[in-house]
């Protein structure tokens, strides 16, 4: 089943460095998890300030207009789908 959707005119273009301190051993067990389910530290992040913001009903120029359910890599409740590929089977890893 394919959902076709209309792209987002107000697509982020640029970034914006954001540095936080955080517990050594949170970091560390954030980032195997991170790896464990093949998305970034970034991407996660990214996705927790977009739900943080929408759970105040804050708007931002680059919102996105699309539900999260019909994003493409998005389950139902709107975060990344891991993707469980190479990484995982690599010897090297």
């Amino acid at each position: 089943m394919h959902i076709l959707c209309e792209l987002d005119v107000h697509m982020e273009q640029k970034t914006a460095r954001l540095t936080i301190l955080v517990d050594p051993a949170k970091k560390k067990a954030f980032e195997g998890l991170c790896a464990a389910l093949d998305v970034t530290p970034s991407q996660v992040v990214r996705q927790l300030i977009r739900e943080y913001l929408a759970a105040h009903g804050v708007t931002y120029p680059t919102q996105s207009r699309v539900p999260r359910a019909a994003h493409p890599r998005r389950g139902a409740r709107g975060r990344l789908a891991g993707r469980r590929t190479k990484r995982a089977s690599r010897p090297d890893g």
